[in-house]
């Protein structure tokens, strides 16, 4: 079957349609939900697709919330149920054909929602009513408690799904071991199945609901009471291209707050290893050191250390009784980052430095030495290459909510959100952070590397921006991405170390405008950006390398982008509105190389990640998947008739 291809330059006709009621900004445009699931649908294309391509699969995560009617509510960009959105480049006689397919991730709070058609807003609170400083304690505990109770209906007699787990899965997605993980910071990895990612069920470390085969016994949390909090799983694990392992940490609201676990794989990659990478299996390790229950969202991972952030963002429902928002952030304390061995969270170092907020990290390695004496090598130094906010603004901002004034008396920084480098000193008994500075003025999120780099130092970041203005957008307002960059880390950090008038902390490394870097005609400009059309904004890039490539960025950036001109004059998306998956040339950072135009819009989200073919045909066997129509319900009786009361009451 030949698929029709559009020139680069097209454009579809638009008209206008009739304005919906004006709802949350989080909640409109290309940031409102979709309703509608596809199955593998294929898609036209302009251009070219890479033969790398071929038969692989871009899966991206992101919250659509399923019950949406009441637009006033609180609402957030982290809120809503997980639903994947992915192209699959499918292999066929006569060629490669592009294939859009989007999913709900099956969650216990998903089946249980769709089963109750009453509910008018998500089971779960949002995150903007945890963190809002305004909010009340009676505010707070009532949202809670209606989360409690509909969590105790569906356990009751009538319930189609009982809620076992919270977690709404929409935050990442990450290939492991012959399977595809969603993840969120609320409970456990779910699995799913590539390409059409149906639900499998949630994994434990061993083994996942639903598989064939797979281990025996307690995984993630454990036995116990509070097993289920030990479950809460980073919504970043990591995963090691040369030994095979997964890293990954669980942050509770009790003691000791943090566990570390470790998963091998079961065939690992077949490379030498030394003995500090040699796979090892390690769950819910506690890791000391940490006094408070946190919001710790990321972390770093090289070839043989580890990086905790505890940093000056608690989430914790204790708050409410300090007087507190549960979700705070306290500018007067300072940030806390913790570097131990790979393998053995209890040798933790703990290293201080200023106040900020770090949601994502984008590099970590050693620099090392031969140890003649013992004959071992020798950690001199980590780095880390993070994304480093210098307040907690992008989580009020990402809820629409006015932003708490900082703490009078200290020593305030700009607003921003840019690409830091951190340098831990591991032969001083000093714990000395050695570096820290800004690799450039420019805002940078959503960073990624080469994967089959990852834990090694990468000498290219690439990640997104804005063209002005910051990402912590103005009340009414969104934060929205129309610069992809491109940054050459190592040669930033190079000359970082080499000027001494450097400030620590606030000093940046290249101190150019977003404009003195566009107008820029310096071929070997350490500094390259995407400037998308007018009107038109991305998403998260992600990384695909050329076969046989000689050089780091050697290979492409694939994104969503959404036109928004397909907004009518009150902000709404027009019901035909659909996105594109962009293939951009990641050396020059100008070359569109394809576009595949998709049959509907994708929501702006979160994080994603390429799974080539490889990797979808070593995905391992399962006996069953997820699905509503196997959910059953008593629809007659007392006791469904008061629930179904009980339900609408509750909303």
């Amino acid at each position: 079957m030949l698929i029709q291809r559009r020139p680069l330059s097209s454009t579809p006709l638009l008209g206008k349609r009739k304005r919906a009621d004006e709802p949350h900004p989080y909640l409109s445009g290309n940031f409102a939900p979709v309703s509608r699931t596809r199955p593998l649908t294929p898609c036209t294309y302009s251009g070219e697709i890479p033969e790398e391509l071929h038969g692989g699969e871009y899966v991206r995560n992101g919250g659509s919330p399923v019950s949406n009617q009441d637009l006033g509510r609180d609402a957030h960009w982290f809120d809503g149920d997980g639903m994947i959105s992915g192209v699959l480049f499918a292999k066929t006689p006569n060629g490669v054909r592009p294939e859009f397919v989007n999913q709900y991730v099956l969650t216990d709070v998903y089946l249980s929602t769709v089963s109750s058609p009453s509910l008018r807003k998500p089971i779960l609170p949002s995150i903007a009513t945890l963190v809002n400083p305004v909010a009340t304690f009676i505010s707070i505990t009532l949202h809670i408690c209606r989360t409690l109770l509909l969590v105790l209906l569906s356990h009751l007699p009538g319930s189609r799904q009982a809620i076992k787990r919270i977690s709404v899965a929409n935050t990442s997605v990450l290939f492991h071991d012959g399977r595809a993980l969603a993840t969120c910071e609320s409970g456990p990895p779910m699995r799913i199945r590539l390409p059409d990612l149906k639900t499998v069920g949630w994994y434990n470390g061993k083994t996942a609901e639903g598989e064939a085969g797979g281990e025996d016994g307690a995984g993630f949390g454990g036995d116990g009471m509070l097993g289920f909090l030990k479950e809460f799983t980073t919504a970043h694990p990591k995963v090691d291209p040369r030994t095979g392992e997964m890293i990954l940490f669980h942050s509770t609201f009790a003691p000791p707050y943090v566990h570390y676990s470790i998963v091998p794989a079961t065939h690992p990659p077949a490379i030498p290893v030394t003995p500090l990478e040699r796979p090892l299996r390690l769950l819910n390790a506690k890791v000391p050191g940490i006094s408070s229950a946190k919001m710790m969202h990321d972390f770093g991972v090289g070839q043989y250390s580890t990086v905790i952030m505890d940093l000056p963002l608690t989430l914790d429902p204790m708050n409410m009784m300090r007087n507190k928002p549960v979700v705070a952030y306290d500018s007067s304390t300072n940030s806390r980052f913790g570097v131990f061995p790979r393998h053995t969270p209890e040798q933790v170092r703990w290293f201080e430095a200023k106040a900020c907020c770090i949601f994502h990290t984008a590099n970590t390695w050693e620099d090392t030495s031969f140890d003649r004496s013992t004959g071992q090598m020798k950690i001199n130094t980590v780095n880390m290459l993070a994304c480093r906010l210098m307040s907690a603004s992008l989580v009020f901002a990402a809820g629409n909510l006015p932003i708490p004034e900082p703490v009078t008396g200290l020593d305030m920084e700009e607003e921003q959100c840019r690409l830091y480098y951190y340098q831990f000193d591991m032969t001083s008994l000093s714990n000395e952070i050695t570096h820290q500075f800004a690799l450039a003025t420019i805002n940078f999120e959503f960073p990624s590397t080469r994967d089959d780099r990852a834990m090694t130092e990468c000498r290219y970041v690439y990640g997104c921006s804005t063209s002005a203005g910051g990402f912590g957008a103005a009340l009414g307002k969104a934060a929205k991405i129309d610069c992809l960059a491109k940054i050459d880390a190592r040669e930033l950090i190079r000359r970082g170390k080499k000027d001494p008038s450097l400030t620590p902390i606030t000093g940046r490394v290249d101190n150019r405008s977003m404009q003195e870097i566009l107008d820029s005609a310096d071929p070997d400009d350490p500094i390259k950006i995407f400037r998308l059309p007018y009107g038109c904004f991305a998403q998260e890039p992600r990384f695909v390398p050329r076969a046989g490539s000689t050089t780091e960025d050697d290979g492409w950036l694939l994104t969503y982008v959404f036109d928004e001109a397909q907004l009518d004059e009150n902000g709404v998306c027009f019901p035909d509105a659909k996105s594109e998956l962009w293939i951009i040339d990641a050396r020059d950072m100008k070359t569109v190389v394809g576009r595949v135009f998709l049959p509907q819009r994708v929501p702006y989200g979160l994080h994603g990640v390429w799974c080539s073919e490889a990797q979808i045909s070593s995905q391992r066997p399962h006996e069953t998947i997820r699905s509503i129509h196997e959910q059953g319900r008593i629809d007659k009786g007392v006791w469904s008739s008061t629930r179904n009361w009980l339900e609408h009451k509750l909303g």
